[in-house]
């Protein structure tokens, strides 16, 4: 909308909502206990499911079949037990019992089980019903209010998922190599895996933009793997992590019905496309985005941006999580190496891509004949940042990038950061060698990211965001994998990096 403020989400009944919304004809975010009950016993839904994120980022799974409405009205009111220490790597197993209470706007009817069944993501709860302050979903929902109760503004995201479709070799309508951006069937194979993914998510209540092939397209030894990608759409980072985690969830599942296999991991072969998970921000307060001001980008969104970059190193804890993530950062590969931002710019860390800003009538010039009223055009800024990969953890990367932007709305210097570290040019083209070696860099390595997440991690467990406990466990994950100067011992050794990227194929 002109003014800013953010059009309203396609209606909740429309053919492809929510199966549960379409039924009850209400939006997710008002499901009741009882709206669930009604649905479960309408549609003879026999297993309800309740899915929670495990330490390693994955759903998990609880099977609860159905045994009537009192039964019913137990597991949604009350939640079930389940073993923390083997969900959650720093759980003490001496008292590692917690609750997972259903979050009921979050079901969706699960589209592959064969026995008639409902999901509902849970929250992780303590012996004393609190919420367990250590649990992903709830450090995301922390930096959210932290955000909001200093800044008054509300941070939404959505993920770009770029993935790979691993399937037996077909000879027919070839592709050539890092040319398979946007192609189309039949030169692309898997176009109707990632539409039935599409449908799927949406009909889950995920909020899709789109999907596309991707640039990545390898031929050898008797298999394929071909790129694609889905876009999603902005919603508050609570949702948004939710989102991300549904989608990898249902990627994968789509890839077990159609006989491939679907890989999120940041490196599949040297000298080809890895996977990012790009992740697009925007600064709401009540209702209205924050990101532009007079056609051009707002002081907010530069103060944000100065945060994303400030935090930069020590958020690739979080967004980069393998040794492979660090063979995908690295020059000339689209994937970001160094610490600077820019408008459109692909080889920055931080990109503003095309907001519909200072536009004509598109629509009217490529159809002359067109005479209705066109709406105007809606404040779609976003900033994309651009170095985190599939191996993320989605929950903890969107709490870190809450915690930057409200950072960098807070910092002193912030638009003199944003000033500092701005490039309108390719860092990479040899004519500008001088500005790149003054920039500072991302790190080369887990065990890089460690150290720099040592350093920043105060700013982290402010107000109780990061716990000291979670911040603990992601130093010694990263430490653990023992990468200091990996890229250096694996050159020229074809056969080792092959190993290790067959290794953290399945990440997360």
């Amino acid at each position: 909308m002109a003014d800013g403020r953010i059009p309203p989400m396609k209606d909740v009944v429309g053919a492809n909502a929510n199966k549960i919304s379409r039924f009850l004809g209400k939006p997710a975010a008002d499901f009741t206990r009882q709206d669930l009950v009604k649905f479960i016993e309408a549609n003879d839904i026999q297993v309800l499911n309740f899915r929670h994120i495990g330490g390693d980022g994955r759903l998990k799974t609880l099977n609860l079949p159905v045994a009537g409405r009192a039964d019913l009205d137990r597991l949604l009111s009350m939640g079930e037990r389940v073993d923390g220490s083997s969900l959650l790597p720093y759980i003490d197993a001496a008292s590692s019992d917690l609750y997972v209470v259903p979050r009921y706007g979050s079901a969706y009817v699960n589209p592959f089980c064969d026995i008639p069944a409902v999901d509902v993501l849970c929250s992780y709860y303590s012996s004393e019903g609190k919420r367990l302050p250590s649990a992903p979903e709830n450090i995301v929902r922390k930096a959210q209010e932290a955000l909001r109760n200093s800044t008054g503004l509300t941070l939404e995201a959505m993920g770009e998922l770029e993935y790979y479709v691993i399937h037996d070799s077909q000879q027919t309508y070839p592709v050539k190599a890092q040319k398979g951006y946007h192609e189309s069937s039949p030169f692309c194979k898997w176009e109707r895996l990632r539409c039935e993914a599409m449908v799927a998510l949406s009909q889950a209540g995920v909020a899709v933009k789109y999907g596309h092939s991707e640039v990545g397209n390898i031929s050898g030894d008797g298999r394929d793997m071909e790129q694609h990608e889905i876009e999603l759409l902005p919603v508050p980072a609570e949702d948004a992590a939710d989102h991300v985690a549904i989608a990898m969830w249902m990627l994968r599942m789509m890839g077990r019905k159609h006989g491939v296999t679907i890989t999120f991991a940041p490196k599949i072969l040297a000298g080809h496309a890895g996977n990012g998970l790009h992740i697009h921000t925007r600064l709401v307060r009540n209702g209205r985005a924050m990101m532009t001001e007079e056609n051009r980008l707002s002081d907010t969104a530069r103060k944000a941006i100065a945060g994303y970059l400030t935090l930069a190193p020590s958020l690739t804890a979080f967004g980069n999580t393998v040794p492979t993530s660090y063979l995908r950062l690295v020059p000339h590969q689209e994937a970001p190496t160094h610490i600077c931002w820019g408008d459109r710019n692909r080889s920055v860390l931080v990109r503003v891509p095309l907001g519909w800003l200072n536009v004509a009538d598109m629509a009217r010039d490529a159809n002359p004949r067109e005479s209705g009223e066109s709406p105007a055009p809606a404040d779609n800024q976003t900033v994309e940042i651009r170095c985190p990969d599939g191996s993320a953890n989605i929950y903890l990367l969107l709490a870190g990038l809450a915690v930057a932007a409200r950072h960098g709305l807070e910092m002193e210097d912030s638009l003199q950061v944003a000033d500092r570290l701005y490039v309108d040019v390719n860092i990479f083209a040899p004519e500008h060698k001088e500005l790149q070696q003054g920039l500072p860099h991302l790190p080369a390595s887990c065990w890089e990211s460690a150290e720099l997440l040592l350093k920043q991690r105060d700013i982290y467990q402010r107000d109780g965001v990061f716990s000291p406990t979670v911040i603990d466990e992601a130093v010694a994950k990263l430490k653990s994998y023992e990468d200091r100067d990996l890229s250096q011992r694996l050159h020229g050794r074809e056969d080792e990096t092959r190993r290790l990227i067959d290794e953290y194929l399945y990440c997360p």
